[in-house]
């Protein structure tokens, strides 16, 4: 028999190593073994009520939606990102899709140019743009501008590419490491994008988990003609398994939404018409379901500052988070005595490490474009069990350490075991 010839693009991918990280610890567990999971990044918290009963009254929807999306959810987002953001996002510009992550591979699918990604980024820009044939152009930010991009370095790369197109990702607040953009930097980087027709792909899917107290704007509200907005249920919402997603663009840019509706007619189709339904509830803008949306963020800071506190004391260096749930400590000022004791040599060597040293699952920094030898990991800041930490936090006026100890002791129990770890 031949041998099977497969797209070579695809055989060179590797499975996603947040997916990968997180079978792997359920295995783990399954056996018996106590394991810290700091590896993965999905919200913990019960899926609201209200959404769960909106696609139960809608489970008997059988038949295929409009290519675009149920026009009555595009309406809703619309109206919710107005009311939130100020974003002026006509339905008619707004596609939905099975997560975000979908219409982002449909989107570099369809656009040209170069892509560009800060360093660190989400660990599956690039192997979309690679399955495509294609390749990332990395800017490589430092911990001191905590990790994010300047305005000078986005045009110092684009000084050098010759594609007449360039597409930024960008993603705020921001996976792996839990900064946020302000005003003022978003729009310094619209500066650069606009003199070099650079084309913002804003991967807002942390949007409502952002705890920096800044009234900000995105970079829809500087640089709409050229910026596409990608979001979804997963994680403000906590219904990753609901694969609801969409994208929006303004009417500079319907040419793509029409380039995706055709592209989507010829694969996934549409979103099944339960999960739309439910989303409509979800985008209403109830009060019940945007207070406890708001109260899940304050664990999710609570959480993240947890971390961040007990990360500093250890002498380890990263920036506090502003947003989402994780954190991208670095090990730098230990790598002599991590070296020494135990080979490690690459965050590679340090994730590994950790999981069968001490049972702490985070992920390397290599898997979000950072060099080898930057002794970096993620960490996710959601080991705990959502629903019981909900309930106490409503019997809580102020979420302290003590509470974050108490009520998600393995947060807690993989810091000891990282700090006896260094000893």
């Amino acid at each position: 028999m031949e041998e099977l010839l497969l797209n070579k693009d695809i055989i060179e991918l590797k499975e996603s190593s947040t997916l990968w990280l997180n079978t792997l610890v359920k295995e783990m567990r399954q056996k018996g073994e106590c394991v810290y999971h700091l590896g993965f990044g999905q919200s913990p918290f019960p899926v609201h009520p209200k959404i769960v009963e909106a696609l139960r009254e809608s489970s008997h929807e059988k038949d295929y939606l409009p290519t675009l999306g149920l026009l009555k959810l595009r309406e809703k987002i619309s109206e919710f990102y107005k009311e939130q953001f100020n974003y002026k996002f006509n339905p008619d510009n707004i596609i939905i899709g099975p997560g975000s992550k979908e219409l982002l591979f449909q989107a570099l699918f369809a656009l040209d140019g170069t892509v560009i990604i800060p360093a660190p980024s989400w660990v599956s820009y690039g192997p979309q743009v690679n399955i495509r044939g294609k390749h990332i152009s990395r800017i490589l930010t430092k911990l001191e501008n905590n990790y994010k991009i300047r305005p000078f370095e986005l045009e110092n790369l684009c000084q050098t590419l010759t594609s007449k197109q360039k597409i930024l990702i960008i993603n705020s607040p921001n996976n792996p490491t839990g900064t946020v953009y302000s005003d003022r930097e978003i729009k310094d980087i619209v500066k650069v994008c606009k003199k070099y027709n650079v084309i913002v792909i804003s991967d807002e899917i942390y949007a409502q988990i952002d705890f920096t107290g800044n009234k900000k704007k995105g970079f829809f509200h500087y640089y709409p003609e050229r910026t596409i907005v990608t979001a979804g249920l997963s994680k403000s919402h906590s219904a990753g398994g609901y694969r609801l997603g969409f994208l929006a663009s303004s009417k500079e840019m319907s040419s793509l939404i029409k380039c995706l509706a055709s592209l989507v007619s010829e694969t996934f189709s549409a979103v099944s018409a339960p999960i739309q339904n439910a989303g409509v509830m979800a985008y209403s803008g109830d009060s019940e379901i945007m207070e406890y949306i708001g109260q899940c963020s304050k664990i999710h800071r609570a959480s993240g500052y947890y971390l961040y506190h007990r990360f500093i004391s250890m002498g380890f260096l990263l920036p506090k988070p502003g947003g989402a749930f994780y954190l991208m400590p670095s090990f730098e000022n230990f790598r002599k005595k991590l070296q020494k004791k135990y080979q490690i040599f690459t965050s590679d060597d340090l994730s590994k490490t950790l999981l069968s040293e001490i049972k702490v699952a985070v992920l390397p920094a290599t898997d979000f474009y950072l060099p080898s030898d930057w002794l970096c990991c993620r960490v996710a800041t959601v080991d705990y069990n959502g629903a019981k930490i909900y309930q106490e936090s409503l019997k809580s006026k102020v979420l302290t350490e003590d509470f974050i100890e108490k009520n998600a002791p393995n947060l807690k129990l993989a810091c000891d075991a990282i700090q006896n770890f260094l000893a």
